[in-house]
């Protein structure tokens, strides 16, 4: 036992046992900020997968309200949104909102689809 505390008391004041220290932090540290970095990436990926539902869900609830401009409904939508994050306590920034919101609109019953391959109709029926 006298000699394991030799040793260890060599350790310390020789300073080598500072020295293995900040080598191992030199090598473990980028590993821990590369596992912090990812964990940030993976957060927010899923925080934005949650504004892009809640965009979705606010944008088809105003499909059928009738009476109300568009603009009227995506201001709602967004409130909507917005409010719904605030009360879950998530911070997100009013463009990334306002971004989800325009994207659900377009996606929805709201949007009028219009295929780029089909020519316009003219209004003018040729039977044959």
């Amino acid at each position: 036992m006298k000699t394991v505390n030799d040793i260890v008391n060599w350790l310390i004041q020789s300073g080598y046992l500072v020295a293995v220290i900040i080598f191992a932090w030199q090598e473990v540290k980028p590993v821990l900020q590369a596992k912090q970095k990812h964990a940030k990436t993976m957060q927010e990926k899923e925080l934005l997968g949650l504004v892009n539902s809640l965009a979705d869900n606010a944008v088809s609830s105003l499909v059928g309200v009738q009476g109300v401009t568009g603009h009227d409904k995506f201001k709602q939508a967004t409130q909507i949104v917005g409010s719904a994050l605030a009360d879950k306590g998530f911070e997100v920034q009013k463009e990334t909102v306002d971004h989800a919101v325009q994207a659900a609109y377009e996606k929805s019953a709201l949007t009028p689809t219009v295929d780029p391959d089909e020519a316009p109709q003219t209004g003018v029926v040729v039977h044959d």
